[in-house]
């Protein structure tokens, strides 16, 4: 898959849908304690490092980087999509959010206290994870937790329509577990915890929490 295609894929993909992702997950964290419980526990972690700012990569409309916030955390959002972005910024007009690709982050060496991924691997092919787990590594400063949620499984399916019925291209890749906490040992980190959720539903979701040594 020619990496300069997915992004450009997933780019308009999701500026496509941004205001139709955005109603339907603005109150999901509501319905999802385990994931409340998740991100409670990555706050505490971000407090017990030192805290600074912490980067949500993949923020899409922003509604998880808005949690965080209220959590108690420094945090912004980053994401591929100007209209997610847009809509983020709408929604949140007291948070920071910038256009980014988590292929070639935008930050400084060693600037954020912690970063968040949740379910924006999802979308990365396997040959560009250890570029982004790369520069994961490179913003974190030492000692700075990593939280990366994502869908469980072993298969890569094409999505052609969502979020409203709009048409969309993008290829969602499912992983272990295993298989993300691999990469993530072979980027430099520590993992730390995995945790599986929805194990009865069709698509069951994955938490890896890890560490910049």
């Amino acid at each position: 898959m020619n990496a300069d295609n997915w992004l450009e894929d997933t780019r308009a993909s999701y500026d496509t849908v941004a205001v139709s992702y955005a109603d339907q997950l603005r109150d999901a964290l509501g319905e999802r304690p385990y994931l409340r419980a998740a991100l409670a526990l990555f706050a505490d972690l971000v407090r017990a490092a030192g805290g600074g700012p912490v980067a949500d990569v993949g923020c899409g409309p922003g509604h998880v980087t808005a949690h965080l916030h209220e959590l108690g955390v420094d945090a912004f959002g980053l994401d591929l999509s100007p209209a997610m972005i847009d809509v983020a910024r709408r929604d949140h007009p007291h948070l920071r959010f910038e256009v980014g690709s988590m292929t070639d982050l935008d930050l400084p060496d060693a600037s954020v206290g912690a970063l968040l991924a949740f379910w924006s691997l999802i979308h990365v092919p396997d040959d560009a994870i250890p570029g982004v787990f790369g520069h994961f590594r490179r913003v974190l400063r030492p000692g700075g937790p990593l939280l990366v949620g994502f869908h469980a499984g072993d298969e890569s399916h094409l999505k052609t329509r969502g979020y409203g019925g709009h048409p969309m291209k993008v290829y969602i890749h499912r992983r272990t577990p295993d298989q993300v906490a691999d990469r993530l040992r072979d980027a430099g980190f520590t993992v730390e915890a995995q945790l599986l959720l929805d194990l009865d539903e069709r698509a069951p979701g994955a938490i890896v929490f890890a560490r910049k040594p």
